[in-house]
């Protein structure tokens, strides 16, 4: 193993005259940021789900109507089939406003925050704490694959 008491990798460390209190509030900041991935992942998943689940009205349409049951099939498909899940919207209308909207803001901001305060640096934070955790020169607590043993 090499020696790794030199911390994180340069992309990493904190630029020089970056406070404390930047490199948490760049960590709060980035935190909030992976929920709103996490929100994002959800609402994809939503409109999949809907999509799926609209596909398998169509199929259940047909089911009814093979057993007798022409009056209700044709409701479903008239009313529920293909109906918009919001005023105007189906779900790919959603997923689009969101993401040309609030998400592509949120993204533009934590950059422009991290460019102008931290030289465009990513996980400071993370990597002050992988720092404070890790046991050093253990195996598996290498501070970057550069570390790792041969």
């Amino acid at each position: 193993m090499t020696n790794d008491a030199q911390g994180p990798d340069s992309a990493h460390q904190v630029p020089q005259g970056v406070s404390d209190d930047t490199v948490e509030a760049l960590g709060t900041l980035s935190a909030a940021v992976e929920v709103i991935e996490h929100a994002r992942g959800l609402l994809y998943g939503f409109h999949r789900l809907t999509g799926m689940a609209d596909l398998d009205l169509g199929d259940a349409v047909d089911q009814l109507r093979k057993a007798g049951h022409a009056e209700l099939a044709d409701r479903i498909d008239t009313e529920l089939i293909g109906r918009n899940v919001i005023a105007g919207r189906w779900t790919f209308q959603i997923v689009e406003d969101y993401d040309d909207g609030y998400y592509a803001l949120v993204k533009e901001l934590e950059r422009t925050a991290r460019d102008e305060l931290a030289a465009g640096r990513r996980h400071l934070l993370e990597a002050r704490m992988k720092e404070d955790r890790r046991t050093q020169g253990r195996r598996h607590h290498e501070a970057t694959p550069a570390d790792l043993p041969e």
